[in-house]
């Protein structure tokens, strides 16, 4: 079990912030500090590199580099001198180190992390466990997670839009809150873990944010009968086999059988969104024999008694020996110690007993429709890496096009004026000495970084639209110069125009 967390203390969380900013705790400084090769070795687990860098500098930075993301002891004496507001003595008090002779030993990390939103770039302090190379060995079932590969895409996904009020379900250090309160009034973070919610509520002080309240409870139980506008989760999605021996960690396993955790969460939070509310959340899904994973996703929207626009994007799939791999690696057991195979063989067993023969990951977003029945229902496979741009816009502007598209007939669509994106390419293929092309490509360097195969007659199309004239007018056009019957390739280009523009290569002028 982790060290006992007391409730944070305002006034003494707000004296460390000020000693973080005047010593320059940020992300960048710290990789200056430390260098790329660190800095890289760092994410793999291996502390030494940037300890040997930072032993050899005596400031605040070295000191607190070491302290909160190193996860290493600091001399007091040097703790005092990088925190002159809060010293050693305040952190021991909040809980996130304590002194053992003369040295202060960290008992929580504190990490820099750097974002950009449509409101523009910035850094929070993220307050979490420590993590295993920290702690030299497996994490205890308690542990609070920091910021990860997930936590980060998620907080990207969040739709960029101003709402009233959110819910960020199984919070855990509070990062989807912390994200979510830059475009939102009012969000409540839920837990099952006080220690969670603790790091939460310290995380909200540390960055000076208000508006931001905690509830512990399990799922939607703290929230009972209210209504949000956004919901975000990154739920304890890991599948973990229900068996005496196998660790049972609070911020990664929800206590239910298989995908069951996910099944609930898509199959009750239609009932917490408002009119036009968005719920995005991670998953995983197995496939069972026969039936796919996406199919199961798609049986558990359609089983929610709140109709719900759906967007599925499966990211990757593994089968169960790598699952499980993965996961008890992810906590700290690794192959060779005395436990892994064990391990692994009750992961193997558990997906054998409901026939599991892969397992999905990917984004969930759902939304009660505002008025009328639900329009959007796309399950898709998107393994390609994402683009540049922030996916939260991206989102966003996918679900302006369609509720856009979907009141237009196609002949409103044929009058309409569009423009291609700024960050589309086009790349086309040709075989050695021939003139004509064998493959066109479009390709989006933003959003989900899409490639799309298309013909001459939609390339052409694409290419023309300069937000001058109607599609309309361009098809006939292209028509006459591919030397094809307007009408026909009308029927045959528009459907695809609408997936263009959802998908975000057009865009209405």
């Amino acid at each position: 079990m982790s060290r006992p967390l007391p409730e944070p203390d305002p006034t003494t969380v707000h004296l460390l912030a000020d000693d973080l900013r005047d010593a320059g705790y940020t992300s960048d400084a710290l990789r200056a500090a430390w260098g790329p090769l660190a800095d890289d070795a760092i994410v793999r687990g291996l502390r030494a590199p940037a300890a040997r860098r930072l032993e050899r500098n005596r400031d605040a930075l070295a000191a607190l580099g070491r302290l909160f993301v190193l996860g290493m002891p600091v001399p007091r004496a040097s703790v005092d001198s990088a925190l002159p507001r809060a010293g050693a003595t305040g952190i021991e008090r909040l809980g996130l180190a304590h002194g053992v002779a003369d040295e202060i030993v960290p008992d929580v990390l504190i990490r820099p992390q750097s974002f950009a939103d449509r409101h523009g770039t910035g850094e929070w302090w993220v307050a979490s466990d420590l993590d295993e190379a920290a702690l030299q060995g497996a994490l205890p079932e308690d542990h609070v997670l920091g910021v990860g590969g997930a936590s980060l895409t998620l907080a990207s996904l969040q739709v960029a839009t101003p709402a009233d009020r959110a819910l960020d379900l199984g919070a855990g250090c509070g990062i989807q809150a912390l994200r979510a309160r830059r475009d939102v009034a009012e969000v409540v973070a839920t837990d099952i873990s006080e220690r969670a919610l603790r790091l939460t509520r310290l995380n909200a002080l540390l960055n000076g944010l208000d508006g931001i309240t905690t509830r512990l409870g399990n799922l939607f139980e703290p929230v009972a009968g209210e209504r949000f506008d956004r919901i975000v989760s990154n739920p304890p999605f890991v599948i973990t086999p229900r068996v005496e021996g196998v660790p049972a960690y609070e911020y990664r396993d929800g206590g239910l059988v298989g995908d069951d955790l996910v099944r609930t969460v898509i199959e009750q939070v239609g009932a917490y969104l408002a009119p036009g509310g968005v719920a995005q959340l991670l998953g995983n899904w197995e496939s069972r024999g026969d039936i796919d994973g996406v199919d199961r996703v798609r049986e558990w929207v359609a089983a929610s008694p709140e109709p719900l626009d759906a967007w599925i994007i499966e990211r990757e799939v593994l089968d169960p020996l790598a699952y499980a791999e993965l996961w008890i690696r992810d906590g700290g057991t690794l192959p060779g110690s005395p436990d892994y195979a064990r391990l692994v063989d009750a992961w193997l067993e558990d997906f054998d007993a409901r026939g599991v023969t892969e397992i999905g990951f990917g984004y969930v977003l759902l939304r009660r429709p505002a008025s009328g029945s639900p329009s959007l229902q796309r399950y898709e496979r998107a393994t390609q890496p994402l683009g540049d741009s922030g996916l939260g816009d991206h989102l966003a502007a996918a679900l302006v096009a369609h509720d856009r598209l979907t009141a237009l007939s196609d002949d409103e669509l044929a009058r309409s004026v569009l423009r291609v994106a700024p960050d589309v390419t086009e790349a086309r293929h040709h075989l050695p000495g021939d003139d004509a092309p064998q493959v066109i490509e479009l390709r989006q360097g933003g959003g989900l970084a899409r490639a799309l195969s298309v013909d001459p007659g939609l390339a052409a199309l694409v290419g023309a639209c300069d937000g001058d004239l109607p599609a309309g007018v361009l098809i006939d056009a292209i028509a006459q110069l591919l030397e094809v019957d307007a009408v026909a390739l009308r029927a045959d280009l528009l459907p695809r125009v609408r997936e263009l523009v959802f998908c975000g290569f057009l865009t209405f002028a």
